[in-house]
């Protein structure tokens, strides 16, 4: 009896100083602290931030796939460079993400090993094809437009490390929404199959790319919290308003038509769009979407393949070690 009497009191003692340390980082929170990896922290924040930036992470790698398609198809030498160079960019940002993930507790072989497992989620854009290269200046203009949206505000998340890797990522993300959007600048200046092209990849990739944001306000599990934390500072509809209004003038400059014959502009400026297809976003992240298991097989590929280079890695860096430890001792 004594000893289960002692036992509850250590617990609630220990609930008591959690209650206590859980109220000083809310206080931080709303002060516009930055959280550091080394501070105390919910063990529910780390484990939201863990899956964020480890999907975000997951979404910039596989984000490689759908444009490296099309570099060796490029229609000219300057185009072919310029993707190389956003190809290579957002490999970058993979590892910058992983990194600043890793300063949770998780390590990048586990983070990858459970996107490879199905068990971790990555962005459904990415499971669309990439038909012909009006979607590369698409993608540019539309997904990494949205993409912008979405990071800026992260450059002020609460979490140190999150928030300096997204200043760089979202700096190399302009660029590449500007090199996309003077593809399709081209295009709607060329002939009338180039512009037919662009309006074709406009029409297949719009509805995708508004889903990206994430499901409604009313529907999603995380915003809240998110919210409450600092991870986030708008909800996904208030993004993808943002989003819609910006992007509405720039199709009209380019001549193109927003494949929404709902879409109306309201007293004050906003234009709004009509239903998303629910039904669709959710097949696609379960797996069901045009090109999921050609994008798992590609990585799966890709990771086995460098199995080596990871072993020379690891092998390298033990024998370092032991000259160190030798050198130590001398």
């Amino acid at each position: 009896m004594y000893t289960q009497a002692l036992n509850t009191a250590e617990t609630a003692d220990r609930d008591l100083e959690d209650a206590g340390k859980a109220a000083q980082f809310q206080a931080r929170i709303d002060a516009e602290e930055r959280i550091e990896p080394n501070d105390w922290m919910p063990a529910a924040y780390r484990k939201t931030l863990t899956r964020q930036i480890s999907q975000h992470a997951h979404s910039e790698i596989v984000g490689m796939l759908p444009e490296g398609n099309w570099i060796t198809r490029a229609p000219t030498l300057r185009r072919k460079a310029a993707l190389l160079a956003k190809v290579q960019d957002e490999c970058g940002h993979g590892l910058y993400l992983y990194a600043a993930a890793e300063t949770l507790g998780s390590s990048r072989e586990e983070l990858v090993d459970a996107m490879l497992a199905g068990k971790a989620k990555y962005s459904s854009i990415f499971n669309y094809p990439t038909l012909t290269w009006a979607d590369i200046g698409t993608i540019g203009w539309l997904v990494d437009g949205a993409a912008i949206m979405n990071q800026i505000p992260l450059c002020r998340c609460s979490y140190g490390p999150y928030a300096r890797a997204m200043i760089r990522v979202c700096k190399e993300e302009s660029f590449h929404q500007r090199q996309g959007y003077e593809i399709m600048v081209t295009l709607c200046r060329g002939s009338e199959e180039q512009k037919a092209m662009a309006q074709d990849a406009l029409n297949r990739w719009w509805w995708p790319v508004l889903m990206m944001f994430g499901p409604p306000d009313a529907t999603s599990q995380h915003s809240d919290t998110s919210t409450k934390w600092k991870i986030k500072r708008f909800s996904n509809d208030e993004l993808r308003q943002k989003f819609v209004d910006a992007t509405v003038p720039q199709a009209q400059y380019l001549g193109l038509t927003i494949p929404d014959p709902g879409m109306t502009q309201d007293a004050d400026g906003h234009w709004r769009h009509s239903e998303i297809d629910w039904t669709e976003f959710k097949q696609v992240l379960t797996g069901n979407g045009p090109c999921n298991r050609d994008r798992m097989a590609a990585r799966r590929k890709a990771h086995e393949e460098g199995a080596w280079v990871r072993e020379a890695a690891a092998s390298y860096a033990a024998k370092r070690a032991q000259r160190q430890t030798a050198q130590a001792a001398e």
